[in-house]
């Protein structure tokens, strides 16, 4: 079994940056993701607000540029899908390509939007279809948009996009919203916001970017077309923390706890970015996350000798 002093589960930003920080502090560190490394930024064609760059960047080469500089200083990659870690007088990291063994690990593995899983959507990611109005409202400014879901995110997007957009369409599959009464009642004294009630997508239509929606009322059945140019989709987020339940806490929506050092609740073990309680989901914050569990596990590691 490989032994390393540090082992980072996943390459988005998170993990980059905390695998940059132990290498450079001398650490033998080993960082393993199952997809391709940078995480989700690679899908982003265009990021704009992430220091540093005032002409904006590409996710792709943001990411690129991340993992090459951690290499730069010694961090080693594997692809490969973690699958359990197990506690003992080490921690073993257990993958499909093998089992590894380290005295820290930094879980990194990030979240996923919930998709709709309606046609167009997948085609139509980046050219209309996003799930946060944080990093692409402003691309849609002085246009109408819609925003599907009901809940605090939902509410709290629309209101943002407000800022940006002519119209916002908040389309919801029952007939009240489920956010709290204060972003209620913001989102339902904005002019600009409109509910869209009873009523679900059935698909996204657009030819390399989004024009409409098609619609189904779940009460008449009646099926209608919303012309927008772009939709934010905001109907929870799935961490991908099923594996790391029996070893860390989670909260009831399988996020994990973590203090501001982000530790976890088991000794050694900390966790960054999307996959943590309380992130901003922004790969800004991913990044500070990062920089400060590296140096918690330093300090972990050093307080054990």
């Amino acid at each position: 079994m490989s032994k390393y002093e540090v082992i980072i589960i996943g390459g988005g930003p998170a993990g980059l940056t905390a695998g940059l920080y132990t290498s450079r502090a001398g650490l033998k560190s080993l960082l393993v993701e199952r997809g391709i490394f940078g995480g989700q930024i690679v899908n982003a064609r265009q990021v704009d607000n992430y220091p540093g760059f005032p002409d904006s960047i590409s996710g792709f080469e943001l990411a690129s540029l991340m993992h090459e500089q951690a290499i730069k200083y010694g961090l080693e990659t594997i692809n490969a899908t973690v699958t359990a870690i197990k506690p003992g007088g080490k921690y073993s990291v257990i993958t499909a390509e093998g089992n590894f063994e380290a005295e820290a690990v930094i879980i990194a593995a990030g979240s996923e939007y919930r998709k709709l899983g309606v046609p167009g959507e997948q085609e139509l990611v980046g050219r209309g279809v996003s799930y946060c109005a944080t990093c692409d409202g402003f691309l849609f400014r002085d246009l109408d948009v819609a925003v599907v879901g009901g809940g605090d995110t939902a509410i709290t997007d629309a209101l943002e996009l407000s800022e940006h957009a002519s119209k916002v369409y908040v389309i919801h599959r029952r007939d009240q919203l489920r956010a709290g009464q204060i972003l209620q009642q913001k989102a339902l004294a904005r002019p600009k916001l409109e509910p869209v009630w009873n009523t679900v997508v059935e698909e996204i239509i657009g030819d390399n970017k989004v024009s409409c929606l098609s619609l189904r009322n779940v009460k008449t059945g009646e099926i209608t077309k919303l012309e927008v140019a772009g939709v934010f989709v905001a109907i929870g987020i799935e961490p991908n923390s099923q594996c790391f339940a029996d070893i860390v806490e989670l909260d009831e929506t399988g996020l994990i706890k973590t203090d501001e050092l982000m530790a976890t609740s088991a000794p050694g073990i900390f966790a960054v970015g999307d996959i943590r309680k309380n992130s901003p989901r922004q790969v800004a914050g991913a990044v500070g996350d990062g920089a400060a569990a590296a140096l918690s596990a330093f300090k972990y590691l050093r307080e054990r000798i």
